[in-house]
């Protein structure tokens, strides 16, 4: 596979990998690896156990193939998703696709940290909501909206944040029961890693941001 723009890698399609158990935990627990929740986060939270994750990381983090996840929109920028496995230097690498550009711009990291810009709310909730049909990629706008969730460094999401937020994980496959305690520990780290940011800001601010608010 050919990301122009990201030319190290044997990437790979990894797509396929949304429909194991185990890909949620491996993909989004790491938000909440600060320490700063009082209770201890667990894969159960997405209906998935130990077993899966340790089985499922040993393909998202294989150094030969590294899953690429793409989130193609019909209109403005959309996303790509890298798991980047060079030996001694895991993370997870994001970027955004432009149209009318041929290469992809990478915008963030996460090296067990976040680093890099990231996007508003809105501008979160309009690549998710806006797939384009006729490429390959994610479609789905529940598993886009959470492949896109880490890239969240907006202080002030809505008060809608928490309902779409559950409604997304109990879409992939969470129990209605623990939907609502992994959507409040996510978005309680994100948006404090957010206020303690202060030279935040986001890679589509200006004209598209404009435009979409015409």
């Amino acid at each position: 596979m050919l990301i122009k723009g990201y030319d190290v890698g044997p990437l790979v399609s990894g797509e396929s990998l949304l429909l194991h158990s185990g890909f949620w935990s491996n993909y989004l627990l790491a938000i909440c690896s600060d320490g700063g929740c009082a209770e201890r986060p667990v894969p159960e939270w997405f209906g998935e156990d130990g077993a899966d994750v340790d089985a499922l990381s040993e393909v998202l983090f294989d150094p030969e193939h590294w899953p690429v996840f793409r989130m193609p929109a019909e209109d403005g920028p959309g996303a790509v998703v890298i798991y980047r496995n060079l030996d001694g230097d895991y993370g997870t690498d994001y970027l955004l696709t432009h149209p009318g550009r041929s290469c992809a711009e990478q915008i963030a990291s996460w090296d067990g940290d976040f680093s890099g810009t990231g996007l508003t709310w809105h501008e979160l909730i309009r690549i998710a909501d806006s797939p384009f049909l006729a490429d390959e990629g994610v479609q789905d706008a529940a598993t886009r909206f959470l492949l896109l969730l880490p890239l969240l460094t907006d202080p002030d999401v809505p008060e809608t944040a928490s309902a779409r937020l559950i409604a997304a994980l109990t879409a992939v496959g969470a129990p209605q029961g623990t939907a609502s305690l992994a959507a409040e520990h996510l978005l309680a780290h994100l948006t404090r890693r957010s206020r303690h940011d202060p030279a935040w800001t986001s890679p589509l601010s200006g004209s598209w941001e404009v435009d979409q608010n015409r």
